[in-house]
């Protein structure tokens, strides 16, 4: 882990860092001393979690036992599912002392890259947009990429589907839907990203049973990772029966908000199953 300043930090510094970081595209978590001695309340440190892995520590509690628990409340904060989540938290370190933590974490935007713009792209872009995604959709057709057809994307490309991602920067924390207008195209993206040493959090291809088979089976004979295969969304979305474009769009936005929120899919009325657990006699 790379440590910064040795003292803690001023709200200013706070408030100038958090900004960083959002414009960097990188998650940082506050840790602010609400409760305990007077000498040390309002005092701040910070973790940003950089980019491409690695924890940079900003800022240090002059107690050590404090400021190693409040670092892990700050990482576990940045692991959080939650885009941005807040907390309290009551700790006692090892000379006694009684403390309550204010735990502040701000993730970046989670990123969308929509691969082909067709009809599932049009509406997927719009939804995944007011989820709060910052979208990405390319395609080899320069017509294709317009803002009139997406008024909602971030960024719009003409690229190669033999080279689609060299002017595109993919982390681990970005999502990527194929949904081009031929398989061989998805196909061929697909490939590109089980070659690269990057593994997106999300990668999920359209297709039928019978062409996703015959592409798992061409992948595992290129010798590329099997476990890696294993995690691709494909056929990509939740089963809700969708069969327009919108529909499908629909639960394609559903599973990745089932995956970065950590749900079940389970339907929230059988869940509960409130009737029968709170009137049903017998």
């Amino acid at each position: 882990m790379i440590e910064q300043n040795e003292l803690p930090l001023s709200a200013t510094t706070a408030a100038e860092k958090i900004v960083a970081a959002k414009k960097e595209g990188e998650a940082i978590a506050l840790v602010l001393i609400t409760h305990g001695p007077s000498t040390v309340l309002g005092q701040r440190i910070a973790i940003k979690k950089l980019k491409h892995g690695g924890l940079v520590k900003i800022g240090r509690f002059q107690e050590n036992d404090l400021n190693n628990q409040a670092m892990e409340l700050a990482k576990e904060a940045l692991e959080s599912p939650s885009p941005q989540g807040d907390r309290f938290r009551d700790l006692t370190v090892k000379s006694g002392q009684k403390y309550k933590l204010f735990v502040e974490a701000h993730h970046p935007p989670s990123e969308l890259i929509i691969v082909g713009a067709g009809h599932i792209a049009q509406p997927l872009s719009s939804i995944t947009a007011m989820l709060g995604f910052n979208v990405t959709v390319i395609d080899d057709r320069e017509e294709f990429v317009t803002k009139k057809r997406f008024p909602k994307a971030d960024r719009l490309m003409k690229v190669d589907f033999m080279r689609p991602f060299k002017d595109i920067t993919i982390d681990q924390n970005s999502c990527i839907v194929l949904v081009t207008r031929g398989h061989k195209y998805d196909f061929e993206c697909l490939r590109f990203l089980l070659r690269s040493q990057v593994e997106p959090s999300y990668i999920g291809m359209i297709g039928s049973r019978r062409r996703i088979r015959a592409a798992f089976i061409q992948l595992v004979n290129d010798q590329l990772d099997p476990e890696r295969i294993a995690r691709i969304r494909a056929p990509l979305g939740l089963d809700i029966g969708s069969e327009t474009p919108t529909e499908i769009a629909i639960s394609v936005a559903a599973e990745l908000v089932l995956l970065s929120r950590k749900g079940d899919g389970m339907p929230l009325s059988q869940k509960e199953n409130i009737f029968n657990r709170f009137f049903k006699k017998g």
